[in-house]
This record gives C-alpha cells, structure tokens and sequence, in this order.
C-alpha cells in the first residue's frame, strides 16, 4: 500500500509511520497542517525548517496545510486529495482509542477518496510509549499542561514517563497533557539536530522553542 502520514511530528506520528513501514507499505508524503498566523504546525507549534528537515531524513516530501480553524478539515482535505494524486491509497493517523478523531479521520479520508489507516488503534497506551522508547525513538517533551512544566524540555525516557504518570498524567499524554517532537528513530536516516529556545507561556500550558541547530 502507498500512503501518505497525517505527521504531527510526534511520538505517536512516528511511530504510526514506523509500524506502517515495518508493515512493508510505501510513503508517499507526510501532510501537517499549520497555523498561518504564527507560522508553525497547529498543536504542537513545529517551525517550519524543524518540519523539512525531518521529512528529508525520513526520505519523503512534506505537503504544508495553513488552515485557519474553521476551514481546517476542508484545508486537510485537499492536500488529502493533493496526496492522492501522487500515488497515495490511504493515509495513516496516530490516534490511539478516542472514538471522535477516528469517525473525523475517517470523515476527511472518504471525502478526498482514500482509505483511512490507524495502525495504533486500540493499543495500549501504556505500551505505546513503551514501544516508542524501546524502539529508539528521541521525543523531547516540548508541551506541557503547567502542572507537569517541570518535564518541559525532557527527553522522553522511560523515567519521565514514570513522573508524568506519578503527577497523575496520562503516560502517554493522550488528554493533551503533554506534546513532543521526535528528534530521531529507527525511520529516520539521521537525528535532528535541535537546540531547546525560550520556554512560552500559553496560558493553561507551557511550550519550549525547539530550534535547528
């Protein structure tokens, strides 16, 4: 199967993309979508030189879609359609188990034509950031609720986990306690090499400035 990767630059993107890629299946894209009025991907506020720079060392183009909230799932939908005519079949989404992500994926994928694919559905979430840890994959945790600020900037290991599930976190963030950006792994032909910027405050969260460097 030839799919493009609805890429958020996270953990669960990636590993989606991995499994899909052990699975034998061919990339054609990664799609994110990005919010126009800072320049940078929605949710988890990636730059736009971080983005390419990952999509060079996973070896595929990278289709950027500025969206304003209201016409996001229109926006998406073409670079779904967009993803089509270069080859693709499906696209692949992260999610895990929450039941409105899976009907609103499935919603734009049927409407731009393609089949909708989530290789971690109803996994354990629990033993998919294990999995992601154990598979060598480099998350730094680059969003947090305030509650866990002091997380802010971690690599990802199998330590932090324990103290975000401590503080009564989901361990793998899933109610939007925590965001990363995947620096490397076992798809990527190299690591990233980031620097860690100014930390942000955005109110109820905090966010680091994750920099090429």
């Amino acid at each position: 199967m030839r799919f493009a990767a609805s890429y958020s630059f996270g953990k669960d993107s990636a590993l989606a993309f991995w499994r899909m890629l052990g699975a034998g299946h061919t990339p054609v894209c990664l799609i994110t979508t990005v919010n126009p009025e800072v320049g940078r991907s929605w949710f988890h506020g990636v730059s736009p030189e971080l983005m390419e720079a990952v999509a060079a060392r996973l070896g595929v183009p990278l289709l950027c879609c500025p969206c304003e909230g209201e016409h996001y799932h229109t926006a998406l939908e073409e670079n779904l359609a967009e993803a089509k005519t270069m080859g693709a079949e499906a696209c692949v989404f992260g999610d895990i188990d929450i039941e409105g992500h899976l009907e609103w994926n499935r919603e734009r994928c049927a409407n731009a034509g393609l089949e909708c694919v989530l290789p971690l559905w109803q996994a354990d979430r629990r033993a998919v950031v294990d999995e992601i840890i154990a598979a060598g994959f480099t998350p730094v945790v680059k969003c947090v609720q305030n509650a866990y600020r002091p997380l802010l900037g971690q690599p990802l290991t199998a330590e932090v986990v324990a103290e975000f599930a401590r503080l009564g976190a989901d361990p793998c963030g899933e109610n939007g306690e925590y965001h990363t950006f995947v620096t490397g792994g076992p798809s990527f032909s190299a690591p990233v090499p980031v620097r860690l910027g100014e930390v942000l405050d955005l109110g109820t969260h905090s966010a680091v400035d994750i920099q090429l460097a």
